[in-house]
């Protein structure tokens, strides 16, 4: 299994960068950053940074958008960085909750994330594309053998079955096993129907991680605490599926809905943080179902029960209160355990 670390961009940069080179010396070979424009500072330009300063790690966006920048843009950047650095960079896109909202705009529809991936990964492999209206572009400098694996957020039926047939990754933002199985088989059964093959499709797994130096009940309360605000950010995509089909719908299992009942609202300007105050509706047990949480040997347990159900990589978001501690304890006992057994 494959591991990565998930970071938001706030200044200073050069912190972001000391993160992801102490997680690559600990045996992380992903480094993703969240993709705001007006929340934290511009990626693709910490990316650069992230690259000059790692010698093997592959960077992205968790998760870029179709509408932020025109899709040409998008396709140079990463093909810039490319030939910069060697083919080290994953695209990772969805419809853009918190960039689109922030800027009083709405989440894009499927139709646009579609034609999307198609053009950034043509474009960033030195192939044509069309950009509407017939006018077909190609990257001239664009070397030949250059890459993008383009990976898609979803939690919905129509967007999980599109993972499957057009993307080249699958990413779901939580970390329940039982969720995870049914979203997985999903994306694999539409591979296969689309006439792929399902082993060709990364399944990356998201979520909070907190190492505890023990299971006592104020470890884990605390553990929680910190990453209380994992259920928040899940909790805006649930709320738009259950405006789609409703609740207790047979499209959307009520393991990933239920939970939202009780929600009022969302203030964006503490999204992802340990200190949002905007999810004390989300209980114990999701923070405990979609994160993970506890001393070393339950992190273990649970990231070999998600690789069991064909996870390829298990994305670590790090934002809460013991950033360092977490990277190296994950190099030292997790890493070196769940991919020895």
């Amino acid at each position: 299994m494959d591991f990565g670390l998930v970071l938001q961009t706030d200044p200073p940069a050069s912190r972001v960068v000391d993160l992801m080179r102490r997680a690559e010396r600990n045996g992380f070979t992903y480094g993703w950053t969240f993709d705001s424009a007006v929340l934290w500072q511009e990626p693709f330009v910490i990316h650069s940074q992230i690259l000059a300063h790692t010698d093997t790690l592959t960077v992205g966006p968790m998760v870029t958008n179709p509408g932020t920048r025109t899709w040409e843009v998008t396709a140079s950047t990463f093909a810039t960085l490319n030939d910069m650095f060697g083919n080290r960079t994953v695209c990772g896109i969805g419809r853009g909750d918190s960039a689109m909202r922030v800027a009083g705009r709405k989440p894009h529809t499927l139709a646009r994330i579609s034609a999307a991936m198609k053009v950034i990964r043509a474009l960033a492999r030195g192939e044509e594309a069309d950009l509407g209206g017939g006018t077909v572009v190609r990257f001239p400098w664009v070397r030949p053998g250059a890459q993008l694996p383009v990976w898609m957020a979803a939690y919905g039926p129509k967007a999980l079955r599109m993972a499957g047939e057009e993307a080249d990754g699958f990413i779901l933002q939580l970390a329940d096993p039982y969720l995870t199985a049914s979203m997985v088989r999903t994306v694999k059964d539409a591979a296969a129907a689309a006439g792929r093959d399902p082993g060709e499709v990364t399944v990356c797994v998201a979520a909070p991680a907190y190492v505890t130096a023990d299971d006592s009940p104020e470890a884990l309360a605390h553990a929680r605490e910190q990453c209380r605000w994992f259920g928040g950010m899940v909790g805006n995509h649930v709320a738009d599926l259950v405006a789609r089909y409703g609740e207790h719908s047979a499209a959307v299992p009520d393991a990933l809905t239920d939970y939202i009942k009780s929600r009022e609202g969302y203030d964006y300007s503490h999204h992802g943080r340990a200190d949002n105050p905007d999810t004390a509706f989300v209980p114990d047990d999701i923070v405990d179902r979609f994160c993970v949480l506890g001393p070393a040997q339950a992190h273990i347990e649970k990231l070999r029960a998600l690789r069991d159900l064909g996870v390829d990589q298990f994305a670590l978001y790090d934002m809460h209160d013991a950033q360092e501690d977490v990277i190296d304890a994950y190099g030292t006992t997790v890493i070196p355990a769940v991919n020895a057994g």
